[in-house]
């Protein structure tokens, strides 16, 4: 029953993509299935925040409730970004040269150590590490950050949102790495050990915390 449930949801997601918005009663009709039945689905789905209500006059009768996706629902139906942008990229490679394509990553690194630099200003060590794994999460790359023993960080990404770039342009690697490096500052030593775009299993990164220089003057 819960396969069935999730089917209908499907048809009705793509019904408001294809035809919405549109209230309870045309739903039902174009289903061939109860109102009630409906608004059980549409629910559901009001719950997961992915359709929203809108209650609209009616020339006659009363008003109605209008359903249409939210910008939520729009993560549902398939994105081929990654095949644009290597169209991009390639037409530019071709028209410009390869130094174009890597100076284009360059730009993208140097515009997110601005946007996430205030983020590590007055963070101590640890929270730096801890922040900047916060932001690739965010950013969709599903990381796990552990501690060992010896005080070295071990963060894993484990999905890639640029990889199919990536493995053609490794110049993009770099660049994260540039910017790990920028962002957790001069103390940070950072060994990538594994990289999906080059066939690992996830990235992998290695971070350690240089021991302070010493500032004594010699006698």
């Amino acid at each position: 029953m819960k396969n069935e449930d999730g089917s209908t949801r499907k048809v009705i997601v793509t019904m408001l993509k294809t035809k919405g918005p549109l209230s309870a009663g045309e739903m039902a009709k174009q289903l061939g299935i109860t109102e009630m039945a409906v608004r059980r689905h549409l629910h559901t789905l009001e719950r997961d925040q992915l359709i929203e209500a809108r209650l609209v006059r009616q020339a006659m009768g009363r008003p109605a409730h209008m359903y249409s996706l939210t910008e939520q629902a729009d993560d549902l139906f398939p994105k081929k970004y990654q095949h644009l942008a290597m169209d991009l990229l390639e037409e530019l490679e071709l028209t410009a040269g390869a130094d174009k394509v890597d100076f284009l990553f360059d730009r993208r690194k140097e515009r997110l150590i601005a946007r996430y630099q205030d983020r590590m200003d007055a963070k101590n060590w640890t929270d730096r590490v801890k922040e900047l794994a916060a932001i690739q999460n965010a950013n969709g790359y599903m990381v796990d950050l552990e501690q060992l023993e010896d005080g070295t960080y071990l963060l894993q990404e484990f999905n890639c949102p640029i990889a199919q770039v990536a493995n053609q342009y490794n110049h993009a690697c770099s660049c994260e790495l540039a910017m790990f490096q920028s962002l957790l500052g001069p103390e940070a030593r950072i060994e990538r050990t594994e990289c999906l775009a080059k066939g690992g299993g996830r990235c992998t990164y290695e971070i350690r915390q240089l021991p302070a220089a010493d500032d004594t003057e010699p006698t």
